[in-house]
């Protein structure tokens, strides 16, 4: 299988939330399944169809992580420079109506279709590759639109400021 791109810090949060998963919450829930099948007749037992509907939630959230994991190309973002916008970088762009858009581009699981797109999406596609000055044009749904990179950056202003203090 393709190993998929991921900033280090999306690759930290995964495993953090995998390890939360696999050592807290499930096995809260089994107990809680226990407890509902000692109650009694299964059939109609809200409590024990609940908790096994939140176990199987947790399990296919838990394969989901893996396969991500499993799968994760991590990239160390902040050890990224240049003014070509690559993954990891953040954007500021502006349209041909004078909207400007900042935004970081980052992996699927990553994003947030806001401040923090998709690598995979139409807008990230249509950036990646290309330099400060430089426009693309994005293919949307409802038409295209067109951009001019004005910034490219890869450090996180708020971790130089930490670390300059």
């Amino acid at each position: 299988m393709e190993k998929k791109p991921i900033s280090r810090e999306g690759f930290d949060n995964l495993l953090k939330e995998l390890r939360d998963l696999k050592e807290n919450q499930r096995p809260e829930i089994l107990k809680t399944v226990q407890w509902a099948r000692s109650l009694g007749d299964l059939s109609e037992n809200a409590d024990y169809s609940a908790a096994r509907e939140k176990q199987r939630q947790i399990d296919s959230r838990i394969r989901f992580l893996e396969g991500i994991v499993e799968n994760a190309n991590v990239i160390d973002v902040d050890s990224l420079t240049g003014d070509k916008v690559l993954f990891g970088a953040r954007v500021v762009a502006e349209d041909e109506d004078g909207n400007k858009l900042q935004c970081r581009i980052l992996s699927d699981v990553e994003s947030d279709g806001r401040t923090v797109i998709s690598c995979t999406s139409p807008v990230g596609r249509a950036m990646i590759g290309r330099c400060v000055g430089d426009t693309c044009i994005v293919r949307l749904p409802s038409g295209e639109k067109e951009y001019e990179i004005l910034s490219v950056s890869f450090k996180n202003e708020e971790k130089i400021e930490e670390k300059s203090e």
